[in-house]
C-alpha cells in the first residue's frame, strides 16, 4: 500500500500549514522539462527549518504562496530511476541543499552552487526556495532528488550509528558546510582570530567550523543573550550586539587589538544596527567586518543577500543595492567571498567528523527535534529568536533514535 504525503507549504506572509501533498512519482516527474529517471525518491528522515526559509515566511522575498519548503533534507532512498546506477534502495543520503546537474562546466568545477542546467532563470537551484528552478521542498514525508549518482552523499556506517548521530548528520545538508565554507573563505586556520557575525544555526555552526579548522579565538557577535550563551556554551567569546555598538573596541578588550585575522557575516540582508538603538540596516554587517578585519584579510560571507526584497527599508535594498564602504576594503586589500555554499565541496569530510566524533555540531546549534506536523509553532519560535535548530521529525526516526 502507497504510504501518503504530506508537507510543510508557505501560505503568505506569517503562515505555514502542513498539507496533504501527491506522493511523488519519478515517471510524471516533468520539472523543469525533465523526466527525472536520473532521480530518486527518498523516505525523508529528518529535514530542518532554516534560517533562509524564515526569511520567506516573513515576507521577505519574491516567494510565492503555495511553495513546498524546505532545503535541508536527509532521508532513506525507497525507489531510483531507471538511469541510477550507483545509489540503491535502503541507502541512508544526505541531501546538498544546491540542486547541481554534474555534466555543466561549473559542476565540473565544484562550484555546484551555481549549476548551469537546473533553473531557467539564472545558474543555481534549491529545493523548496524563491527564484531557485521552482524545485519541490524536502520538508515533507517523502521528496524527490534529481541527478542522484551525483548529488547523494550515501553515509558509509551501518544503519544503528546512523541513527544514532542523525541529529548531527542532519546538518551535513546545509548549515554545517555552509558555515565551514565561511570560515574555510575567510582564511580561518590554524591560530586564527576570528569574529563570526550572527549566533543563529548557521552562525553557530561557523563558529563550530572555525574550532575544527584550528583557530585560536572565536568571537561570536549577536543581539540575543541566549543564542551567545550557546555560543560561549562550546568556547567562543561573544559580544552582545545589542548593548555595544563599536565591535572594534569590544574585540580589543578581548585581544588586545580592534582587529581578527577573519571574519564571516552569518546574518544577510535582514541585519540591524548595532547599539540599543539600532534599526535595519542591511549593509551595516559587511561594513563593519571590512573595518574589523585586518589588512590583507579575508571576509565570508554565507549570510543570504537577495535580488529583491519587498519588505526592505529603502529603495535600493529592495533590488539588493547596498550601501558598502567598498573604499576601505580595497584600501585594505581585503578579499570578500559570496554566494551559495557548494556543499559537495565540504560535505563528505565534514560527515567523516561527525562519524569519528570529531565535531558535534548538533549540540552546539542546540537541535530540537519535532513532528513535522508542528513545524508552524517551529517556525514561530524561530521567528521570536529561540536559540535553537528545528529538526523536523516526518516519520518519527530521528527522536526514537535519540
Amino acid at each position: 500500500m502507497v504510504d501518503t504525503n504530506c508537507g510543510v507549504v508557505y501560505q503568505g506572509p506569517g503562515e505555514v500549514t502542513v498539507e496533504d501533498l501527491d506522493f511523488p512519482k519519478l515517471e510524471l516527474a516533468e520539472q523543469n522539462g525533465r523526466r527525472l529517471q536520473h532521480g530518486v525518491i527518498l523516505k525523508v528522515l529528518a529535514t530542518n527549518i532554516c534560517g533562509s526559509d524564515q526569511h520567506m515566511v516573513r515576507g521577505r522575498t519574491t516567494a510565492p504562496a503555495g511553495l513546498t519548503l524546505g532545503h535541508e533534507i536527509t532521508g532513506e532512498v525507497i525507489e531510483t530511476g531507471r538511469d541510477v546506477e550507483f545509489i540503491k534502495n535502503g541507502d541512508l543520503v544526505s541531501v546538498p541543499f544546491n540542486i547541481a546537474c554534474g555534466r555543466c562546466r561549473n559542476c565540473k568545477e565544484r562550484h555546484t552552487g551555481v549549476c548551469e542546467n537546473v533553473n531557467r532563470e539564472r545558474p543555481g537551484a534549491a529545493y523548496g526556495y524563491v527564484d531557485m528552478g521552482g524545485w519541490h521542498g524536502g520538508q515533507a514525508r517523502y521528496a524527490v532528488v534529481p541527478y542522484a549518482d551525483f548529488n547523494l552523499l550515501k553515509f558509509p556506517a551501518d544503519r544503528d550509528t546512523v541513527m544514532a548521530k542523525l541529529p548531527d548528520l542532519a546538518m551535513l545538508s546545509d548549515i554545517l558546510p555552509t558555515g565551514y565554507h565561511g570560515a574555510y573563505t575567510a582564511g580561518v586556520t590554524t591560530g586564527s582570530t576570528v569574529y563570526v557575525a550572527g549566533a543563529g544555526p548557521v552562525g553557530l555552526a561557523c563558529a563550530t567550523a572555525c574550532l575544527l579548522l584550528g583557530a585560536a579565538v572565536v568571537i561570536v557577535g549577536d543581539m540575543n543573550e541566549q543564542r551567545l550563551a550557546q555560543a560561549r556554551g562550546f568556547g567562543c567569546e561573544t559580544i552582545d550586539l545589542s548593548q555595544h555598538a563599536d565591535v572594534g573596541e569590544q574585540i580589543e578588550q578581548i585581544l588586545g587589538v580592534p582587529e581578527v585575522d577573519a571574519a564571516v557575516d552569518c546574518v544577510g540582508f535582514e541585519a540591524r544596527g548595532h547599539g540599543p538603538n539600532g534599526g535595519e540596516q542591511p549593509a551595516v554587517v559587511l561594513n563593519t567586518l571590512m573595518d574589523i578585519t585586518r589588512a590583507a584579510g579575508r571576509v565570508g560571507v554565507p549570510g543570504l543577500y537577495v535580488t529583491g526584497d519587498p519588505g526592505a527599508s529603502d529603495e535600493n535594498a529592495r533590488v539588493g543595492q547596498l550601501g558598502l564602504k567598498l573604499g576601505l576594503g580595497w584600501a585594505k586589500s581585503e578579499s570578500l567571498t559570496t554566494g551559495q555554499c557548494p556543499v559537495m565541496s565540504y560535505n563528505r569530510q565534514l560527515m567523516m567528523a561527525i562519524l569519528h566524533d570529531r565535531v558535534h555540531v548538533a549540540r552546539n546549534v542546540n537541535a530540537t527535534v519535532i513532528p513535522l506536523d508542528q513545524a508552524p509553532q517551529g517556525y514561530a519560535e524561530f521567528d521570536r529568536g529561540a536559540a535553537r535548530k528545528y529538526v523536523l521529525d516526518p516519520h518519527g526516526l530521528v527522536g526514537a533514535a535519540a
